[in-house]
């Protein structure tokens, strides 16, 4: 039943959703017309704040870019693939793929979202290995573990309620900053926590489809794909040339490669020396480059393999500015502000939670970065639970901000189930040498968006902090 409603929800989408980036061009356009309508801004103003957000998301794109191929670039190194061929030899169904793929996907992005490119390395070399699998759905398993992100070390909105002179404190909305024991630690997010790490394995398995017939990687996989026939050690071999020269020694041979290692190996320890667990994307990506050179030996091979890696990020490229650009008409316009006001101003005491989460999946749409749209709309959902908490204690205060602003960050990630902006992440990996798009893999995400917006709205209204 619950499998046949899912194939039936598959398939609306496959005639109905139409690629990422006209989806995205549709989305510019219906924002242009809210502000123009809701708020009465002049067209010049729109487009203006268009163009003033288009390339706010350039440093950030770069790090997406550069977070992909390092990370894949890891995993086409000869140790990697051994251990998933051992791994292969345990997991041997689609149903436990699947499950697996959720679980360890969960785990991965608990530390950073950008350890979903790592999840989606793991899922495609086991659709080469096991058969019967579903690979549009295996790509749905990928893109839904990565809802976990906003639970774990790396969630921007209670990171930065917890760092000192946040822009929160600087426009006088918050008087200090709030420890992750009411927010990361807190006992609403254990239970997010524990819910989606095992309820959302659960709930992938009960929906698994059927049938694989025609959907198998190997299947999918086109007459054009460069994959590989020669390995990354073959190809660095056969560029040399066929009597010694110097130029091949350097190319092929370790020591100026391992002696940059080592350079990075002692910053990445005075990193977490000097700063703790400080897990950003920079250091991130230094990480992956280093164990890239480490695992590939050679610097030709690690060219060859970042040529490989790099193949398939135009995505990326090109679909970033346009959502930086909605990004600009809702701040610049002021269109976030008016909507988090609105929402402000229908919440209770007993209602903000649930109204919080809801403004975060809504803004989702048009500013899919969890600190940018908490720039946005955090700063009215904030100074309307400090207006309904007067008369409260300090601490109680405190904890109504934490749900609030817990609300947002869960609500912002829930609807990535819904639009396929962070997809950029997972095509450049999984969708290598296919024929997907957005369309064959964002139908198998309705009935979990469905299943986990009514639990998670229960939990951030009734579960204690």
């Amino acid at each position: 039943m619950i499998g046949k409603l899912g194939n039936r929800l598959t398939q609306i989408f496959l005639k109905y959703m139409p690629n990422a980036f006209v989806f995205a061009l549709a989305l510019t356009l219906l924002t242009v017309l809210i502000a123009l309508i809701w708020l009465g801004s002049s067209p010049l103003n729109i487009v203006t704040s268009w163009y003033k957000g288009f390339f706010d998301l350039l440093d950030f794109a770069m790090q997406i870019v550069l977070i992909i191929i390092t990370g894949f670039c890891i995993a086409l190194s000869p140790i990697v693939r051994k251990a998933i061929d051992k791994l292969t030899l345990i997991i041997k169904s689609p149903g436990q793929v699947y499950v697996l793929v959720v679980f360890i996907g969960g785990i991965l992005t608990l530390v950073s979202f950008g350890w979903i490119v790592i999840t989606s390395v793991f899922a495609r070399e086991l659709a080469k290995r096991v058969k019967g699998i579903n690979y549009p759905f295996l790509i749905a398993c990928t893109y839904f573990s990565g809802n976990v992100w906003v639970m774990g070390f790396s969630s921007t909105i209670p990171l930065m309620l917890n760092t000192n002179n946040n822009f929160l404190m600087d426009a006088g909305v918050l008087g200090e900053i709030i420890p992750t024991n009411f927010t990361l630690q807190s006992s609403l997010n254990m239970a997010f926590l524990v819910i989606m790490l095992i309820g959302g394995p659960l709930v992938m398995f009960l929906l698994k489809p059927k049938s694989a017939e025609g959907k198998e990687l190997t299947q999918l996989i086109t007459s054009s794909d460069t994959s590989e026939s020669l390995t990354i050690k073959e190809e660095a071999k056969s560029l040399k040339l066929p009597f010694p020269t110097w130029s091949d020694r350097l190319n092929n041979g370790s020591l100026i490669q391992l002696l940059v290692s080592l350079m990075g190996i002692v910053y990445i320890i005075y990193h977490f020396y000097t700063n703790g667990f400080d897990l950003n994307f920079n250091i991130m990506i230094f990480i992956f480059l280093i164990i890239g050179l480490i695992l590939h030996k050679t610097p030709m091979r690690y060219v060859l393999a970042m040529q490989r890696s790099s193949s398939n990020v135009s995505g990326i490229l090109f679909q970033y500015p346009f959502y930086a650009g909605i990004m600009g008409i809702m701040l610049y316009t002021g269109l976030g502000e008016r909507l988090g006001q609105v929402m402000a101003s229908l919440a209770t005491l007993d209602t903000y939670p649930f109204y919080a989460y809801l403004t975060g999946a809504m803004v989702n749409f048009a500013i899919p970065s969890a600190g940018g749209e908490f720039a946005v709309v955090g700063p009215s959902v904030i100074k309307a639970v400090t207006e309904m908490g007067t008369g409260l204690s300090e601490i109680e205060i405190t904890k109504m901000i934490s749900r609030a602003s817990l609300s947002i960050a869960y609500g912002e990630t829930i609807t990535n189930m819904l639009q396929p902006f962070y997809l950029l992440l997972v095509m450049p990996v999984m969708g290598k040498g296919v024929k997907l798009q957005a369309r064959d893999i964002m139908g198998y995400l309705i009935l979990p968006f469905v299943i986990f917006f009514i639990i998670q709205s229960l939990l951030v209204i009734y579960w204690p902090m």
